[in-house]
């Protein structure tokens, strides 16, 4: 099934899936040296993220998974593991998120690090995605548990320590939170304030924060 996932393989996926309904929701593996088993739909998320196929791609390969039985949520919802919301929140497949949103997916969850797919959309800077999520109630003042952000901590601190491949639309996450009642005070686990994660040179966010 990762080989069909990979190459685009449309039909050849729906085949499988039609002779196999249970691959639907069988786990696999990352690759040969990791051997950790996800969800199918987590793992559509995997290739927009190593730049394998579009976002919308991954949306066509996620309808046929979820049109042949696919647990919108995986297979089980553990604390601070990872969703297929999560998953798309956390690798760059914004579009694939709101397709598992519209499908049901529980927003509420909390994943890695104890974040919700709210928090690791404003960490990546995915705005169309914030948006979403907070158009269906996600929680604004919800902390993380390893680090007690809340999702406009962690706008902040993907803006300014998530690497250059991640500075997307963090400014106008932090927008979007601050707009939703967001509190601009909060800290994080170590008293961290939002300016304190900043550098002067940071005007666009530091002008939203104050």
């Amino acid at each position: 099934m990762k080989e069909l996932i990979i190459n685009k393989d449309y039909e050849g996926i729906k085949r499988a899936l039609s002779q196999n309904p249970s691959l639907a929701n069988e786990g696999i593996l990352f690759d040969e040296k990791n051997t950790t088993k996800a969800h199918p739909l987590h793992r559509i998320c995997d290739g927009v993220f190593a730049h394998a196929y579009t976002d919308q791609e991954a949306v066509e390969m996620a309808r046929i998974f979820l049109a042949h039985g696919a647990n919108v949520n995986g297979n089980a919802q553990a604390e601070k593991q990872d969703t297929p919301l999560i998953a798309a929140a956390s690798l760059h497949a914004e579009e694939v998120g709101i397709l598992y949103i519209e499908n049901g997916a529980d927003i509420h969850h909390a994943g890695c690090h104890g974040g919700t797919a709210l928090h690791w959309a404003a960490w990546v800077g995915r705005d169309k995605l914030v948006e979403r999520l907070l158009r269906e109630k996600a929680d604004v003042h919800q902390r993380c548990i390893d680090f007690k952000g809340t999702p406009l901590l962690w706008a902040v601190h993907g803006f300014k320590h998530g690497g250059a491949e991640n500075r997307l639309r963090q400014v106008e996450c932090a927008r979007l939170l601050i707009a939703a009642g967001a509190d601009k005070t909060v800290t994080n686990i170590d008293g961290t304030t939002l300016l304190g994660f900043l550098d002067e040179q940071d005007t666009a966010m530091i002008d939203l924060l104050r």
